[in-house]
This record gives structure tokens, sequence and C-alpha cells, in this order.
């Protein structure tokens, strides 16, 4: 499984980030206001959100800093999507098999106000890569 490409918009604030990256040509905003590149595309079924999937991800504060990656462990994770963030039900939905996809996700769609234990705070946008490997039949 090969790195995925550096990022080369890194700022210390969720809104300097948004609005520079959503200038980006290859960047589309949902309504929603998530924020998606596709870095390598492909054909094929996409997850419907009750779904099971495989994924390759890392995950990437604002600044550059990496919180969690799976292509480090070396081992995809798999887990039911609608039971992740909601940037991430929203963007996988997105996406066919083999894909791969950067996603900006403002932190209304990622952890808000609570954040995530001690390693993520409060209202922080975060930025992930993310591999989707398969669909699975649970």
């Amino acid at each position: 499984m090969t790195e995925p490409a550096p990022f080369s918009a890194f700022f210390d604030d969720q809104a300097t980030l948004l609005t520079q990256n959503a200038a980006r040509g290859s960047v589309i905003v949902t309504d929603s206001g998530l924020q998606y590149e596709v870095l390598i595309a492909a054909d094929g079924p996409k997850p419907p959100a009750e779904s099971h999937v495989t994924v390759h991800y890392r995950g990437t504060f604002t600044n550059g800093t990496d919180f969690d990656s799976s292509f480090d462990r070396g081992e995809p994770s798999v887990f039911k999507l609608n039971d992740t963030i909601q940037g991430w039900i929203e963007g996988l939905q997105l996406m066919s098999v083999g894909s791969r996809y950067r996603f900006v996700v403002p932190s209304d769609l990622a952890y808000g106000a609570m954040g995530a234990g001690d390693v993520i705070g409060p209202d922080q946008a975060l930025i992930f890569v993310v591999q989707l490997m398969e669909i699975n039949s649970i």
C-alpha cells in the first residue's frame, strides 16, 4: 500500500484551511460543507451508509500532525459506515471500491464541540486520506 500524497495546505486554524482548500481547483465542496478531492478514481459499487467497509486511512489535524493511520499500522480498518463521523458517512458514499479521496471535514461534520477523548479537541476540522478497499457483506 503506497502512502497518501502530501497535503500542501496545512493551517493552524479551521477557517483558513477551509477557505484556502475550497479555492483549489480540484476540490469539491458538498452542500453540507464537506470538502473532497479525488486522488485515485475508480469505477464500481459505492457503499450505502449501513454497510461495513474496509479502508486504509490517515487522519491529520489542520496543522499537519497525524493523529491516526491504518497505513502506519500496516492493516486496514473494518467498521460499519454509519457508526463513524458524519463527514465519513457522507464522503465514503461518494467513493467506489479502489478509489482514494482526501476529505477536509469541518468540525460540525467531525466530532464537533465534544471532541473525541484526549486526542481530538473540540471544534477541530480534520483531514483524512481514505482508500476504500472493500464493501463487506456482513
